[in-house]
C-alpha cells in the first residue's frame, strides 16, 4: 500500500511540475516531445445569472367528497 501511495505522489509531482498559471483561467503546459512544446490551455468560465419568468398555473375546481355528499343528499 505504501508503494502505491509513493508512486501516486511522485506521479502527481511530475505532472504538476510541467504546468504553471499564466493568467486568469490560463495554464501553460509543457509536453515532452522530441524537445518540448508549450501549449496554452484555456479553462472554461462559468457565468451565473438569474432570469425572472412568469409561470401560468391552471385554475382547477375540485370538489371534495364532503362537498359531493352535500350536493347529492
Amino acid at each position: 500500500m505504501r508503494r502505491i501511495a509513493a508512486v501516486a505522489i511522485i506521479t502527481f509531482a511530475v505532472v504538476t511540475m510541467g504546468c504553471r498559471k499564466t493568467g486568469e483561467g490560463e495554464f501553460e503546459v509543457e509536453r515532452p516531445v522530441v524537445g518540448t512544446t508549450t501549449d496554452t490551455v484555456l479553462t472554461p468560465s462559468v457565468d451565473v445569472g438569474t432570469d425572472t419568468m412568469t409561470v401560468k398555473v391552471p385554475d382547477v375546481d375540485i370538489t371534495t367528497p364532503d362537498e359531493r355528499r352535500q350536493q347529492n343528499p
